[in-house]
């Protein structure tokens, strides 16, 4: 992913055309935009950014681009974790969270993807979301980590 092409992109399109990131890499960036405009956000890694994301738009509305980067910056190295090659396996990571966060009762996808990411990448993801405070239950998502553990062999 190139942010410079996006903006690029961005400052030769049509005065009241919108650009839509998908750029999971450098979204604050493109996002807080620059005196010439800036991307709007469709993103993969917003969902289980969820409340986070929502808190640092609502801090970018105020005017505060500095607020808005301090709270998003920190979450580009779980997005660049989730959607590391191959990234097809990206929505692994973003399931693997949100059923450590509560939002459904088990770790099971269509055709086994489930399987696709490696038991290092997964607690990976979870040090990293961990250390963002993403997880609404901090107690839930180690027990279910845990849990995850044990079925790989690690016990604690």
């Amino acid at each position: 992913l190139d942010a410079q092409r996006e903006i690029d992109l961005r400052r030769r399109l049509p005065r009241g055309v919108r650009c839509y990131t998908g750029d999971d890499f450098h979204y604050p960036e493109l996002i807080a935009g620059d005196d010439q405009g800036f991307s709007h956000a469709l993103l993969g890694i917003f969902d289980p950014l969820g409340p986070l994301a929502a808190q640092a738009v609502r801090v970018l509305d105020t005017g505060d681009t500095e607020g808005f980067r301090a709270l998003l910056d920190p979450t580009v190295e779980l997005s660049r974790h989730l959607f590391q090659a191959p990234t097809r396996y990206y929505k692994t990571g973003v399931v693997f969270l949100a059923w450590l966060s509560g939002h459904q009762s088990h770790f099971t996808m269509v055709g086994g993807l489930q399987s696709a990411r490696s038991l290092p990448h997964f607690a990976r993801a979870y040090e990293l979301a961990d250390g963002l405070g993403l997880f609404p239950d901090p107690k839930l998502a180690q027990e279910r980590m845990r849990t995850l553990l044990s079925l790989y062999g690690v016990n604690q």
